[in-house]
């Protein structure tokens, strides 16, 4: 057995561009990836924001997540896709590290405090989805709409304004949450003259906009069916 030690940081190792890794930096509206190509290695977003969209064989695109800094994504490589199921594309300038399946692989193996972290990457993920799958199932529109808002704002512990990094517009808003654009209009106006949300170009969200969420039986514009 080698009496070789080393002290591996999961920070330093996402850090820098080595071992077959690359970083890279993307315009907004750039692709990083597209549905259908190859799969063959796993990304972790040091910074800014994309979305990860699907196409129907209809042509019909549906938003199934926004990511920002400090998330992965494109780990179903790791479990044997072979081609990607979804397309990333850069909402801002982002920059990227993108990992070839083997290195992402060696160091899953031999690097605990990464495994740990990347596990639990995974297991947030997991239940992010379940509660995406939930929210799709059992809530109206206008509460899918404050979740995704509250989720984008990043809503912390301290209960005071989030402000939404990065422009999220009110179609990216739609595909998110399965209505219509008009609907979604009508419903940020609603939470604006309410008083749930500042809405000026840039969307901040307020504790208060929790109780649409809690609240039984939301009032839903008619212009349009779900």
């Amino acid at each position: 057995m080698s009496n070789r030690t080393h002290s591996f940081s999961p920070d330093e190792f996402l850090a820098k561009a080595d071992g077959g890794k690359t970083l890279s930096t993307y315009r907004k509206n750039e692709v990083i990836f597209a549905q259908g190509e190859r799969a063959d290695s796993v990304f972790f977003l040091r910074s800014g924001k994309i979305k990860l969209t699907v196409v129907s064989d209809q042509g019909k695109e549906a938003v199934i997540a926004i990511l920002g800094g400090g998330e992965f994504f494109g780990e179903g490589s790791l479990a044997g896709q072979i081609k990607r199921m979804a397309t990333s594309r850069a909402l801002e300038k982002c920059v990227v590290l993108q990992i070839p399946k083997p290195e992402a692989v060696r160091v899953l193996h031999d690097e605990p405090s990464f495994s740990t972290m990347f596990m639990t990457h995974l297991l947030a993920r997991n239940i992010r989805i379940e509660e995406d799958l939930v929210d799709q199932l059992f809530n109206s529109s206008e509460k899918r709409l404050a979740r995704a808002l509250l989720l984008l704002a990043n809503f912390g512990k301290d209960g005071g304004p989030q402000p939404i990094i990065g422009k999220i517009t009110q179609a990216t808003l739609a595909e998110m949450i399965g209505t219509t654009r008009s609907r979604v209009s009508s419903f940020m106006n609603k939470f604006r003259s309410l008083g749930l949300i500042d809405y000026n170009g840039k969307i901040v969200v307020h504790a208060a906009l929790l109780n649409v969420l809690l609240h039984d039986r939301p009032e839903e514009p008619t212009d349009s069916q779900d």
